[in-house]
C-alpha cells in the first residue's frame, strides 16, 4: 500500500475534530473512584519460567468491578533493591502469552510489569483474564462491545484495568513507584496514552503506532480491521452515528494525550492502515507535554519501526526512568 494519508509536513500541524465532552473529565474520576472501592489485592507468585537470567512472577490484581487480572512481572535475576518499572499493555486480540516472550526490559535493567487483556488472548498471544461484563448486540471483536454507552463500553473496563496496573506494580516492594514507565504497541499503545492522561506523576511515556485515537478520522478514513468493526456496526444500527461517536469520545487517545504530564516518545508508520498516520499525528499534536519526539518509518506499515523501535526506545528510556521526576 502507497501512501493515501495526509503529507508529513500536513501531519505535522493536524488537528482532530473529535469532540471532548464536558463531563470527560469527571467521568474518568467517578469510573477510577469506583474501581479504587475495591482492594487492589496485588499478588505475586514465582514462576519456574526455565530462564536464568530473568525471575518471573505471575501476577493477580483487582482491575475495573474488583475483576481478578493476570499479568506477568519480569525483573532482572538476583534484585535486591527497588527498580524503576515499565508497565506494558498489548496489541489488539493478543494476551500475556508466555514468559519467555516478555525480556527485553528486565535485560535492560529495569522491573518489567506485562498486563493481560480482559477477553483478549485468543489472536496472537494467549490470555488468561476473562472479561465478565456482557453487552448488546455487537459487531465480532471488541470495538462495539457496549458501544451504546460510555458507561458500558468495552474500553472503560479496560482503560480502567491499565491504571490498577500501574497501581499493581508500584504496590511491588522492588519497585521505585516514583520511576514508572509505560508502553505498547497499537492497541496497547492507545491503552498507554490513556493511562498517560489519567495517572499524573509517569516518568514517561512510549505509545508504539497507537490505536484508539481520533475516532472520527479513523472510523471513516480506512476500511481495515479493528476500526472497520464500528462500521460494520454501523452498517447494521442505522441511524446510531452521533450515539456511537458520543460514546467514542470518552476514550480517543486525542484527549487524554491533552491531559499528559510526561515526556513521550511516539512512533508511526506513513502507510499504516490500521492506525492511519493522521491519527497518531492528531494525538502527538495534542500532547500536552512540551518534551515529546516521533519516530517517522516512512515506508511501513503497521509493524512500524519493529525492532527499530525498540532500539529507539532503548536510547530514549533509561535516562528518564534514572532519572525519574
Amino acid at each position: 500500500m502507497a501512501r493515501f494519508d495526509l503529507p508529513l509536513d500536513r501531519l505535522r500541524t493536524y488537528r482532530s475534530a473529535s469532540e471532548e465532552p464536558e463531563d470527560f473529565d469527571a467521568f474518568w474520576s467517578k469510573t477510577l473512584s469506583e474501581a479504587r472501592t475495591h482492594r487492589l489485592d496485588a499478588r505475586y507468585e514465582p514462576v519456574a519460567s526455565g530462564l536464568a537470567t530473568v525471575e518471573v512472577y505471575d501476577v493477580t490484581f483487582a482491575g475495573f468491578g474488583g475483576h481478578p487480572v493476570k499479568g506477568w512481572f519480569v525483573l532482572p535475576a538476583g534484585t535486591d533493591r527497588p527498580l524503576p518499572v515499565v508497565v506494558e499493555f498489548l496489541g489488539y486480540g493478543g494476551g500475556r502469552g508466555l514468559p519467555h516472550t516478555h525480556l527485553l526490559w528486565a535485560s535492560a535493567g529495569f522491573a518489567h510489569f506485562v498486563m493481560d487483556t480482559r477477553g483478549q488472548g485468543s489472536g496472537w498471544a494467549t490470555g488468561d483474564t476473562p472479561d465478565p461484563v456482557g453487552s448488546a448486540p455487537a459487531f465480532p471483536g471488541f470495538m462495539t462491545r457496549g458501544i451504546e454507552d460510555p458507561f458500558t463500553y468495552y474500553y472503560r473496563r479496560l482503560f480502567t484495568d491499565a491504571v490498577r496496573a500501574v497501581e499493581a506494580a508500584r504496590a511491588h516492594p522492588l519497585v521505585d513507584a516514583a520511576r514508572t514507565a509505560v508502553t505498547g504497541v497499537s492497541q496497547g499503545g492507545g491503552i498507554t496514552l490513556a493511562v498517560a492522561g489519567l495517572v499524573r506523576d509517569l516518568v514517561a511515556v512510549a505509545p508504539d503506532v497507537p490505536f484508539l485515537c481520533d475516532f472520527p478520522r479513523a472510523t471513516t478514513l480506512t476500511d481495515r480491521d479493528p476500526y472497520r468493526e464500528i462500521g460494520n456496526y454501523l452498517k447494521m444500527h442505522r441511524g446510531r452515528v452521533d450515539q456511537v461517536h458520543r460514546t467514542l469520545a470518552y476514550f480517543d487517545g486525542v484527549h487524554f494525550a491533552a491531559r499528559a504530564t510526561a515526556p513521550a516518545l511516539f512512533s508511526t508508520g506513513l502507510e499504516d492502515l490500521t492506525c492511519p498516520p493522521s491519527t497518531v499525528f492528531a494525538a502527538f499534536n495534542a500532547y500536552a507535554h512540551e518534551e515529546k519526539a516521533i519516530e517517522v518509518y516512512d515506508f511501513n506499515d503497521h509493524e512500524g519501526g519493529d525492532t527499530f523501535q525498540q532500539a529507539a526506545q532503548l536510547r530514549w528510556l533509561p535516562a528518564r526512568l534514572r532519572a525519574g521526576r
